[in-house]
């Protein structure tokens, strides 16, 4: 896995620059989440998940949990960026995770009221909203002693959360056109990154998971 996931989304980025889906969010370099970050990535080269999960020995959870919330952001506007020319109004008119599972947006400030939209509407709702959080410094602080706001665990968790539903939703209705590009590998290994992650810190509700439980199931199993 060394390298893996950053070597593939720089070759994404690079070929395919016209269709990166919203600005990446970058740490600044220097600082100690950037430290944080280089820590994840060398031991994600490990090809141990869970193990590179893990709250590293003496660090604060919040800022774990901060460092993390940013990448894996990067990470899902980069494979969404790779597939919107496929998800567009006409072949996603309502954003599914499958037949069963139908998401209507609502960011409890500008829109209140859940409305019902096509899936390339609501992700980019949902991203430009993540990103509004990420760069609030009141929310996620970059900056060396300035603390974390009470609520922080919170809006992680929510963040997190509509994260998983853009996973979802490539798995459910794009996974052809991933494998097309042959892209499954990185895919996979992000999506059980993130996976990994969140069940460590229980930062996701299973409900929340179901749409594709029987996938998580098997990345699991396979780890054991």
């Amino acid at each position: 896995l060394k390298g893996l996931i950053g070597d593939f989304f720089s070759v994404i980025s690079g070929s395919r620059s016209s269709k990166t889906f919203k600005p990446k969010k970058n740490i600044p370099e220097g600082s100690h989440q950037y430290e944080l970050l280089k820590h994840a990535e060398a031991t994600l080269g490990s090809g141990n998940l869970r193990q590179a999960v893990m709250l590293p020995e003496g660090e604060d959870l919040n800022e774990w949990i901060a460092v993390n919330t940013v990448d894996f952001f990067n990470q899902i506007n980069m494979l969404y960026g790779t597939i919107t020319e496929f998800c567009t109004e006409a072949s996603c008119p309502v954003m599914s995770a499958g037949p069963r599972y139908e998401y209507h947006w609502a960011d409890g400030t500008n829109i209140k009221k859940p409305i019902k939209c096509s899936a390339p509407k609501y992700i980019d709702y949902l991203m430009t909203w993540v990103q509004d959080q990420l760069d609030d410094e009141t929310l996620f602080p970059s900056k060396i002693g300035v603390p974390f706001p009470k609520n922080f665990m919170s809006v992680a968790k929510t963040i997190l959360k509509r994260l998983f539903r853009v996973y979802a939703h490539i798995y459910h209705q794009h996974f052809d056109s991933v494998m097309r590009l042959q892209e499954e590998a990185h895919l996979n290994t992000s999506f059980k990154h993130f996976i990994f992650f969140v069940q460590e810190f229980n930062l996701i509700d299973r409900r929340e998971l179901a749409p594709l439980q029987e996938l998580i199931e098997k990345l699991g199993s396979k780890d054991r």
